[in-house]
């Protein structure tokens, strides 16, 4: 790794380790999700910002938290997420992805990750994936992440759940005949 792109790892790493602090300490349940979660799962490093998933109803707690330990904290006008940021790395504070609220249920089928020292929940790669193929649409549609994404995890995902999930989008099932196609996964494309 280059030395200005080791420097940007090395300020993620630091803003997730401090995130996450603060959510802990403030009680906030959260996983670690986005670029951030390929690269703790063993996957490459691919973002600029650090994501984590929260519940709506923890948001107001969470902004107050990293407002009280003097992260510049900001509400923009979506309705999906808040941002913190410290120093000049954003952490999103995401609270509905692809439009599907964060539940319990999907906070506790993260693992406990140790992602440079620090133990960390993060989502599973069966979640990164249907988020990744979710957000595929007319306009954005690149897949070289989501590419990337399933060449390095492609173990830890169940391909079956993410069919399911994302059956609605034809996008999602263009990428999975694709990743067949190119022996990314395995061959039981439903009939």
């Amino acid at each position: 790794m280059g030395g200005a792109e080791s420097t940007q790892l090395e300020e993620l790493l630091d803003a997730m380790k401090r995130g996450g602090e603060v959510l802990r300490h403030a009680g906030v349940p959260f996983a670690l999700a986005g670029g951030m979660a390929v690269y703790a799962r063993g996957g490459s490093y691919t973002d600029h910002d650090v994501d984590f998933l929260i519940r709506e109803q923890d948001v107001q707690r969470a902004l107050e938290a990293f407002a009280d330990v003097g992260f510049r904290v900001e509400r923009p006008p979506l309705d999906w997420l808040v941002k913190a940021y410290h120093g000049d790395v954003l952490i999103d504070l995401i609270f509905r992805p692809v439009d599907r609220p964060v539940t319990d249920e999907a906070l506790a089928e993260s693992d406990l990750i140790s992602v440079d020292a620090a133990k960390v929940p993060v989502i599973s790669a069966t979640q990164l994936l249907v988020h990744n193929l979710l957000t595929l649409t007319t306009h954005e549609c690149d897949m070289t992440q989501v590419l990337s994404l399933v060449r390095s995890l492609r173990e830890q995902i169940d391909f079956d759940r993410v069919r399911a999930e994302t059956k609605e989008s034809p996008y999602a099932r263009a990428f999975l005949i694709l990743a067949e196609d190119l022996n990314l996964l395995p061959t039981t494309r439903p009939q």
